[in-house]
């Protein structure tokens, strides 16, 4: 039901009914897991593994730590390290966030989803 089989100008009273029963499970299911999603942490590394990286759901920082071979990094490799290691706990976050989605609604793909609704919004409505 999910997915960019749906065309939205021909969908059909079965499939809208079904798509708003998965919403209605969704919606409940995101009402009762606030607390756990909340606690979603994740955690990533710099490319070279000097630099590691916890954020919350949020997004916020929560830990850096730098390695002694970090310390041998220049400002410039140094930042760049920090950045990505911000983007792949986040990235982290994300994945475990999704993984929660997926064990809560069965056929649920939350990529998948965004895919699809991207698609929705850059066509054209005659």
């Amino acid at each position: 039901m999910f997915g960019p089989e749906i065309d939205p100008a021909n969908i059909s009273e079965r499939e809208l009914d079904e798509a708003a029963r998965r919403g209605e499970r969704m919606l409940a299911w995101l009402e009762s897991a606030q607390e756990e999603l909340r606690a979603v942490i994740g955690t990533g590394e710099g490319p070279s593994g000097h630099v590691r990286v916890t954020v919350d759901a949020d997004g916020r920082v929560l830990d850096v730590r730098y390695d002694q071979r970090a310390l041998r990094l220049g400002g410039q490799d140094l930042a760049e390290e920090t950045l990505a290691a911000v983007r792949a706990a986040a990235a982290d976050v994300q994945r475990r966030t999704h993984d929660l989605m997926r064990e809560a609604v069965p056929g649920y793909d939350p990529d998948r989803t965004q895919a699809e609704l991207e698609r929705l919004l850059g066509a054209e409505w005659a």
